[in-house]
């Protein structure tokens, strides 16, 4: 890190000057972003000595078992940004609908949609979680409440993507086009500090990671693929090394960093596959291609999907972008 310290929030404004016309609104809804981030990280490092941890006894939308800190996020994320002004309409994976701006607040330009706390069946297991974030700008008539048109759009729409994983120090990643940036928590002063600028993921991957228990559901192609990944041959440097931790967002940032493929195929049990687009493949497929990476359905790039429902899900392969282009090939038959 340079010898000055960038703040999150030093950070946007400098990256607000290179547009004349902005009107301060982004930067606002990213602080509020990162508040609720904040009020997240540290629940999560307290969660077993404030009683946040275990399961509440209920069902989401998602047909999940409920954890009493996947509540507290939801909830935080929405208190921290139904009343700046910035949003016209949020959308979250642990509500059936669009959550509505309440109407004494004004409608800002922004769409919000968020995983509040992705990877929660580990948070009893004291493993790394995380939140993930996708911004759009609304579609909808200004100054009026956003509908689900807003919603549903394509992720190569999105103005920011991003995500915080809370483990060992609570880190931020997000883009906004121009590169894609880290920031750390400083618990000492509460901010997050500019810690990883311009973040490159290696265009090949060392590391592979995906939930093997699921082979026998898998298609052929997509067995031959991993079968590939694990054969020994030193001029492609193979075996690549299986790591997976089962919280998407720590999967995704060690690969982010290291150089790795993540996979979620559909399977004979989930044939749409079991990932979100809108709170889950969306962001994270922006936030790589902005990395020099690449993110698949197998046939088609995740920012190119035209959105139908709200929680649609897809088969995801996402990564370094040699390694998600072969499995592209393996889907559709060109290799194997």
């Amino acid at each position: 890190m340079s010898g000055k310290i960038i703040t999150l929030t030093r950070h946007i404004i400098e990256e607000q000057r290179r547009f004349p016309e902005a009107t301060g609104e982004f930067t606002d809804l990213m602080n509020d972003i990162a508040f609720a981030a904040k009020l997240i990280s540290y629940h999560t490092n307290k969660a077993g000595l404030l009683g946040v941890l275990g399961e509440t006894g209920t069902i989401n939308v998602q047909g999940e078992v409920v954890k009493k800190l996947d509540i507290f996020a939801n909830e935080t994320m929405v208190k921290a940004l139904d009343h700046g002004g910035n949003l016209c309409v949020m959308a979250s994976e642990e509500e059936e609908d669009i959550i509505p701006i309440p109407e004494e607040y004004p409608y800002g330009k922004y769409v919000c949609m968020f995983d509040p706390l992705d990877g929660s069946s580990n948070i009893d297991a004291n493993v790394s979680v995380g939140t993930i974030f996708s911004i759009y700008r609304r579609i909808t008539p200004d100054g009026t409440p956003g509908t689900l048109e807003d919603c549903l759009q394509p992720g190569y729409k999105q103005v920011c993507a991003g995500y915080v994983v809370y483990g060992s120090s609570t880190m931020m990643v997000f883009t906004t086009g121009n590169g894609v940036h880290g920031f750390t928590l400083d618990p000492s002063y509460g901010e997050f500090v500019l810690s990883h600028p311009n973040i490159r993921i290696p265009e090949k991957a060392k590391i592979y990671s995906v939930n093997e228990s699921n082979f026998d559901y898998w298609n052929e192609n997509i067995k031959k693929y991993i079968r590939y990944v694990k054969a020994t041959d030193k001029e492609t440097n193979r075996p690549l090394n299986s790591r997976y931790i089962g919280s998407l967002v720590s999967d995704f940032h060690r690969n982010l960093l290291y150089g790795g493929i993540f996979l979620y195929p559909a399977s004979s049990k989930a044939p749409e596959g079991k990932l979100r687009l809108l709170y889950e493949a969306n962001p994270l497929a922006m936030i790589v291609e902005h990395a020099g990476g690449k993110a698949s359905n197998g046939h088609k790039d995740i920012l190119q999907i035209v959105p139908e429902k709200l929680h649609q899900r897809v088969p995801l392969f996402i990564g370094s972008k040699y390694d998600v282009e072969m499995v592209e090939d393996f889907m559709q038959g060109k290799r194997g």
